[in-house]
């Protein structure tokens, strides 16, 4: 490893008796960086690499002056201040102003090094941070294909109470993508190393339910030849997903609530607490508020449930992610399958984005396998693949194409395209009403409009008419 790096500013070592070592005793493990003053420290800490930063304040300049012009640079890397002159009252109030450790008159240079080692440990603890935070948001953001508004909402949302211990409901139509939230939830947690536990609350019937979410002992009931540890103790320090929550018994729910009041959990035939640290995400296709006036769920759970809700947007909502979604599909499943990623017609993926899709993103990546499989041994995709099998597309909106899309077009450029074409059609619906259009596509209305003058730039639009 290298040595670490040290910005040195200002008078240390040159006064008489301001330190019981010299300089270089001191220093001699850093590679140092000296300037005179803090006005350099943002071309200094350019060129170098930097671990912390040593100010020893002058004559011509206080540790406040300093630390005023680091902040104004930008630098962020731990200060030390150095002042042998210097008060308790000015020491304070120069750490609560961001010093990260401020020492003098009656410290010796042995714990003036202590501090520097300190310091740079704690700026490489913040760097590994930084770079596992990086690295998580990005695996995170991996689950929501599409960068439509409606999805960017999404994933906003998920940024903000991913790190927290919230519970999360996550509400949509059948084939949004609700558990595909839910991992992205776990991933963006603290708790992403441990276990994401989901259920289907639909799944199984209710005794086998309660037993599946909380375990049982032996003889519990017939056939419970052994103990058996539920999910709740399988998710403990990490994450359980409860989806379909609302089908789950009205006797089961009581259950449930008790565990996210109390965080503890009985199994089954035992009188035994056990106590469970879970996060609690759940997900419901229906209307829970409904089910609270019909009698068929606690209203107490659900608000307990309801802390953050995330809606999941509809597949027709947000049109524009069809693209993204279905060359994602392609690469997954063709990979699955152990052979050549695909490609598709431009005008099947012109149909592919017209189509209303009541089945959402489930039945999107559905069409897909299908069409990769009926495709056979041809590495083109095209209208004939979708229309197998009681035509998938047979629901698309009739709309008039203003132009006309060759096969041999490469995808980014039929991408483009075809994108071209959403936002013209969209504008012929609305009579020319940028707003509405943009509602219309699930995008903003300055996005609208940046892209038609990108296309505008391009060449596109002449192209298309």
């Amino acid at each position: 490893m290298h040595l670490p790096g040290v910005l040195l500013i200002g008078v240390f070592g040159e006064g008489s008796g301001e330190i019981d070592a010299s300089p270089e005793d001191v220093l001699r493990d850093f590679r140092v960086a000296r300037i005179n003053d803090a006005s350099q420290a943002g071309e200094a800490c350019s060129s170098e690499t930097i671990d912390c930063v040593l100010v020893s304040p002058g004559n011509e300049f206080s540790g406040f002056d300093a630390l005023e012009q680091l902040r104004a640079q930008g630098i962020s890397t731990p200060v030390v201040v150095w002042d042998p002159g210097i008060t308790a009252a000015d020491a304070v109030r120069l750490v609560r102003e961001g010093a990260w450790q401020c020492l003098g008159f009656g410290n010796t240079s042995l714990q003036l090094r202590e501090i520097l080692d300190q310091a740079v440990e704690q700026r490489r603890d913040d760097e590994k941070t930084s770079r596992r935070s990086a690295a998580s948001t990005q695996k995170w953001r991996a689950f929501l294909i599409g960068n439509s508004d409606p999805m960017e909402t999404v994933a906003e949302t998920i940024s903000l109470v991913g790190p927290r211990r919230c519970t999360v409901l996550i509400s949509g139509e059948t084939g949004t993508g609700k558990e595909m939230a839910a991992r992205a939830l776990h991933m963006a947690s603290p708790r992403a190393h441990m276990n994401m536990v989901a259920i289907n609350c639909t799944a199984l019937p209710e005794n086998l339910l309660e037993a599946e979410l909380f375990g049982h002992t032996k003889g519990a009931f017939t056939g419970a030849t052994n103990q058996r540890v539920g999910r709740f103790e399988q998710a403990h320090k990490g994450t359980i997903f409860l989806d379909e929550i609302g089908d789950m018994p009205l006797e089961l729910q009581a259950k449930i609530l008790r565990v996210l009041q109390d965080r503890e959990i009985q199994r089954l035939g035992s009188s035994e607490t056990i106590k469970v640290d879970v996060r609690v995400i759940a997900a419901t296709n229906v209307d829970l508020l409904e089910r609270v006036k019909q009698g068929r769920f606690r209203e107490d759970l659900y608000y307990r449930l309801n802390v953050v809700p995330l809606k999941m947007p509809p597949l027709r909502k947000r049109a524009a992610d069809i693209p993204a979604l279905v060359s994602h599909f392609l690469k997954k499943i063709c990979q699955s399958e152990d052979i050549p990623v695909k490609r598709i017609a431009p005008a099947a993926l012109e149909r592919l984005t017209l189509n209303a899709w009541p089945g959402n993103v489930r039945q999107l990546e559905n069409a897909i396998e299908m069409a990769v499989a009926v495709s056979g041994e041809r590495d083109l995709i095209d209208n004939r693949d979708f229309g197998f099998a009681g035509g998938v597309v047979s629901t698309a909106r009739k709309q008039s194409t203003e132009f006309q899309l060759g096969d041999g077009v490469d995808f980014d450029t039929a991408v483009t395209r075809f994108e071209l074409s959403m936002l013209q059609r969209a504008l012929e619906a609305t009579d020319g009403n940028k707003t509405a259009a943009a509602e219309r596509l699930g995008i903003k209305r300055t996005t609208l409009v940046m892209k038609l003058r990108s296309f505008e730039n391009s060449g596109f639009l002449l192209q298309a008419s």
